[in-house]
C-alpha cells in the first residue's frame, strides 16, 4: 500500500472544490480524502498498515469560512499526509496511528513529569513539616506542646534546608547539621531528628521523596554521640523534702498544685504540666501518661496515692481540658516556668523540680524502699532490655503502688525513712 501511494497521483482537489463541495468524499490523491457532511468537513488520511489492516486516521477539520481559508487548509492537510506516507515508507514501516498516539503518551508522561517536578519545588522541607504537624500533631497534643513541636524545627533547623524542596535534601546535608546540633546540645538534637524523621516518613507517604535520608543517620549519630559530663539538678536531702511539702501545702495557686503533685508522683516537669484529664482513671487511681509525651516514646502508668487523688479533685472544678491550666486561660497549660519562679518566691533558690525526682530516688534507694527496677519503672527511666522492659511493666504494678504510696506517707510524716522497708514489704505481699 506505501508503494501505491507513492506512486499515486497527489494534490487532486482545488481550493474552489474544498470550498463547495457537500455530503460526499473527494480524494486529493495518496490516502487524503476530505469527508463532507452539509457545512461540516474533515480530512482524512487512508492507509493500510504493515500487517495489512485497513485504517484512517483523521487530520482535522477542513476550514472553509472562504476560498483563502480552504485553501490554506487544503494545504496543511497535505503536509500531513505527506508526513503520514513517509512513515509507511520507512524501513521498517511505522503505523501513523500507533506512532500518533505513542507521541500523545510521551506527551502526556512529559506533562506528568512537570506537574511533579512543580510539585516538588513546592513540597519544601517547611511546607511538608507544617502540613504533617497540621494534621498530626496538632490534634494529639496541648497547644504549647503542639507549638514546641514545630518551633524545634523552625527555630534549629537551617533556611537552607528548610526551605529547600524535601526531594533535594541530601543525607550529607543533614548529617552536618545533625551531627553540629548533637555536639551542642544532644537533647534538642535528638527531639529534632526524631521529628524530621516523622516528617520524611509522611513525605514518603506522598511519595513527594522516595527514602528516608534521616532514619538513615540514626545509628550513625548515636555511634558518634560522646557521653556528656551532665551538671545534677540541684536537690534537696530527702530528709528535708517532707518540711518544704509542709511549706509548700500552704502555697495558694495552680503552680504550687502542680508542683506538689509532680513530687509526690515523680514526675517530669512536661508530664505534668501537659497532664488532661483523659489520661486518668479516678476510680482506679491510675494516671497513664501517652506515648508522645514520654522521654523515653514509651506510655507510662502512674499509680496515685491519696494526697495526689485529692489536688486532682480540687482542680476539677476549673473546667479545664488540662489538670494544671495557665491562670491566664484556662485553654492553655501552664507554663514550664511557673514552678520554677514559684520556688524563687519561696526563696528556694538552691533546688529546681526535676530535683525532686533524685531526692525520690536517693530515699527509695538508700532506704531499700523497692527492688532497683522498681525505682525505674517509677521514675520511667528506658529499660535498654526490651524483654526486661516488657516484664516490668507487666509485673511491677503493686509493687510500684507500694513504693509510691510508701513515699507519699513518709513526705506526709507518716512514716519516718527507716521503717520504709517493712512498709512496703507488707504492701508488696
Amino acid at each position: 500500500m506505501a508503494t501505491r501511494l507513492l506512486g499515486a497521483k497527489l494534490n487532486l482537489l482545488s481550493a474552489r472544490q474544498v470550498l463547495n463541495a457537500r455530503d460526499k468524499e473527494l480524494s486529493d490523491g495518496g490516502g487524503l480524502l476530505l469527508r463532507c457532511s452539509g457545512a461540516r468537513a474533515a480530512w482524512v488520511f487512508r492507509y493500510t498498515s504493515a500487517t495489512g489492516k485497513r485504517r484512517e486516521m483523521g487530520l482535522g477539520a477542513c476550514a472553509r469560512q472562504s476560498a483563502k481559508a480552504a485553501g490554506e487548509s487544503l494545504a496543511l492537510a497535505r503536509d500531513l499526509a505527506a508526513k503520514q506516507r513517509a512513515l509507511l515508507a520507512s524501513d521498517p514501516p511505522l503505523d501513523p496511528i500507533n506512532e500518533r498516539d505513542k507521541a500523545s503518551a510521551s506527551r502526556r508522561e512529559s506533562e506528568r513529569q512537570r506537574k511533579a517536578e512543580k510539585a516538588q519545588e513546592k513540597a519544601t522541607l517547611a511546607r511538608v513539616a507544617r502540613a504533617y504537624h497540621q494534621a498530626f500533631v496538632e490534634p494529639k497534643l496541648p497547644s504549647k506542646l503542639s507549638a514546641d513541636w514545630i518551633n524545634s524545627l523552625e527555630n534549629h533547623v537551617p533556611a537552607v534546608l528548610w526551605h529547600k524542596p524535601i526531594a533535594d535534601i541530601a543525607r550529607a546535608e543533614l548529617l552536618e547539621f545533625l551531627r553540629d546540633m548533637q555536639n551542642r546540645m544532644a537533647d534538642t538534637a535528638q527531639r529534632v531528628r526524631r521529628r524530621l524523621d516523622e516528617v520524611f516518613e509522611e513525605a514518603i507517604e506522598h511519595g513527594a521523596v522516595s527514602l528516608n535520608p534521616v532514619a538513615m543517620l540514626r545509628t550513625k549519630l548515636r555511634r558518634e554521640n560522646k557521653p556528656r559530663r551532665r551538671t545534677p539538678h540541684r536537690a534537696l536531702g530527702y530528709g528535708e523534702v517532707p518540711a518544704f511539702l509542709r511549706a509548700l501545702h500552704l502555697q495558694p495557686g495552680i503552680a504550687a498544685r502542680c508542683l506538689e503533685f509532680t513530687i509526690l508522683t515523680a514526675a517530669r516537669t512536661g508530664e505534668s504540666i501537659g497532664a488532661q484529664w483523659s489520661e486518668f482513671d479516678l476510680d482506679g487511681a491510675l494516671w497513664t501518661v501517652p506515648a508522645e509525651r514520654m522521654k523515653a516514646g514509651e506510655p507510662h502508668t502512674v499509680h496515685l496515692p491519696e494526697r495526689p487523688l485529692a489536688i486532682l479533685g480540687e482542680l476539677r472544678v476549673l473546667g479545664s481540658p488540662l489538670v494544671f491550666p495557665s491562670a491566664r486561660d484556662v485553654s492553655r497549660p501552664l507554663s514550664n516556668m511557673a514552678m520554677l519562679a514559684l520556688l524563687k518566691r519561696m526563696k528556694r533558690h538552691d533546688i529546681t523540680v526535676h530535683g525532686f525526682r533524685s531526692s525520690f530516688s536517693t530515699w527509695a534507694n538508700e532506704t531499700a524502699a523497692a527492688r532497683p527496677d522498681v525505682i525505674e519503672a517509677c521514675l520511667a527511666h528506658r529499660e535498654s532490655d526490651k524483654i526486661r522492659a516488657a516484664y516490668n511493666r507487666a509485673q511491677f504494678a503493686g509493687e510500684r503502688r507500694g513504693l509510691l504510696e510508701a513515699w507519699a506517707d513518709y513526705l506526709d510524716g507518716r512514716e519516718p525513712a527507716s521503717n520504709v522497708i517493712a512498709l512496703t514489704g507488707a504492701k508488696a505481699a
